[in-house]
């Protein structure tokens, strides 16, 4: 009788054993990866970047407003006192309003600056009418 009951507690004793040891090896592993994902890039960073990148280390930003999501929307200058230039950046992704994608960047204006160029909406008695009756 003490034959079996020995072996069990051998078998036991390896089995928590073993799970200790695979216990031990998670804890090891997740200790040395990072902590989750790295923080996203702060926006106004990432426009920068991105400017610099797509149009060159001369381009200048003149404007810029929060979108919906991560977006920014603006304008920039190629160079010194050259026109402005419409942008939307993603984090992944700037378009200009001078690109060959038209299409495209009307899309994501739309998309995530809805406001973004648009003309103010015209009010009825607006500036016109003011002037008109203030002689």
């Amino acid at each position: 009788m003490r034959g079996p009951s020995l072996r069990r507690r051998r078998t036991l004793a390896l089995i928590l054993a073993a799970g200790l040891l695979g216990l031990c090896a998670i804890g090891v592993w997740l200790m040395a990866w990072p902590e989750g994902a790295p923080p996203p890039e702060p926006a106004d960073q990432r426009v920068m970047r991105q400017i610099r990148l797509q149009a060159g280390p001369g381009a200048e930003l003149r404007y810029s407003e929060p979108g919906q999501r991560r977006a920014v929307c603006g304008y920039i200058g190629r160079g010194p006192g050259a026109p402005a230039t419409a942008f939307v950046s993603i984090p992944n992704r700037i378009l200009f309003s001078d690109d060959p994608l038209p299409t495209e960047f009307r899309e994501m204006r739309e998309r995530y600056c809805p406001g973004f160029m648009a003309a103010p909406a015209r009010t009825a008695g607006g500036a016109e009418g003011r002037l008109a009756g203030a002689r």
